[in-house]
């Protein structure tokens, strides 16, 4: 793809700030709305949070590690990066919507790439009732909390609460239990991506739930609705070598 322009964004850490000092030195900078593609410079938090703050731009973003954690990054060189950008493979990741009601009955849409997790608020155990498309499949879960997964976000929270990891291409979602104690057994689901989840939560007057989107969290939570949002798609690049769907595949082999 063309990357004559190009619009660099760094999170605050002094490595990336720095990188962002050389780069935009190196190959000019641009303002995101006028660029070809946007470099995010920092970890896989600050990617998340780069993603969702020009998803309504249609720009593709490449990112490069100057983080801890860079699963979605590339690797950091100032060299020849107008050639890697060229070069690049495209992922397109896709967004879930959670539709959050809270105890007085306000709704609150936010939207996730990674994931949308519900947790406890106190030291009770959450009890949630899960239904997909309409139809009730758990009656009661008693747990610390769930999480709906894209493939993109398999490999972070959800792989931590030792759900499945995704293949981009799989059309699924997990649904993943954290610490589930009753039934004790279930240790979640693989849905297909069109599914519509709705958590209800159980007993809420003193076993409090928050719901949250990636970053965006709603405290008090009665019932949250997920499901995917096929319009807001979002473009990530990656080197050949280490594309997205590799780098998830190797994922699953690691001792």
């Amino acid at each position: 793809m063309s990357a004559h322009k190009i619009a660099f964004v760094a999170t605050d850490n002094a490595e990336a700030q720095a990188a962002f000092d050389e780069l935009s030195a190196a190959y000019g900078n641009v303002t995101p709305d006028q660029a070809d593609v946007i470099v995010a410079l920092g970890g896989d938090g600050f990617m998340i949070e780069t993603l969702h703050r020009f998803m309504g731009l249609a720009v593709p973003i490449y990112g490069m590690n100057c983080g801890t954690v860079g699963f979605l990054m590339n690797l950091y060189e100032t060299e020849g990066l107008a050639e890697r950008i060229a070069s690049a493979e495209q992922s397109l990741l896709n967004s879930l919507l959670m539709r959050a009601t809270d105890a007085d009955g306000h709704v609150v849409d936010a939207l996730a790439i990674n994931e949308v997790s519900l947790l406890r608020q106190t030291r009770y155990a959450a009890h949630l009732a899960i239904s997909v498309d309409g139809r009730t499949r758990l009656k009661e879960l008693v747990c610390d909390g769930v999480i709906v997964a894209t493939p993109a976000g398999s490999t972070a929270y959800n792989l931590s609460a030792h759900g499945p990891i995704l293949p981009l291409g799989s059309h699924l979602l997990a649904l993943t239990p954290i610490c589930a104690f009753r039934p004790r057994r279930w240790r979640g689901a693989l849905l297909p991506e069109s599914a519509t989840v709705v958590i209800d939560v159980l007993r809420n007057d003193h076993r409090s739930v928050s719901a949250t989107a990636d970053f965006a969290e709603v405290r008090n939570v009665v019932r949250v609705e997920i499901s995917q949002k096929p319009d807001r798609q979002m473009r990530l690049l990656f080197d050949r070598e280490h594309n997205l769907e590799e780098r998830i595949l190797r994922e699953q082999f690691v001792p």
